[in-house]
């Protein structure tokens, strides 16, 4: 497994605020890995345009 890609007080909170519901230790891992595909669709993209900088367009 690898490390969380993401602040888990912020995401429980942010989930908190938007639904007032909890969020499962089991959702990090999850959401780690959504996050972690993103950024590699975003790397490839940003090689393929020939650029050795991930942007934000990069993710769209």
């Amino acid at each position: 497994m690898s490390d969380t890609l993401v602040v888990v007080s912020k995401i429980k909170a942010f989930v908190k605020k938007k639904s007032q519901m909890n969020t499962s230790s089991s959702a990090m891992p999850a959401l780690t890995k959504v996050v972690e595909e993103a950024c590699v669709k975003a790397i490839e993209k940003a090689r393929s345009d020939g650029r050795k900088t991930v942007m934000d367009r990069d993710f769209e």
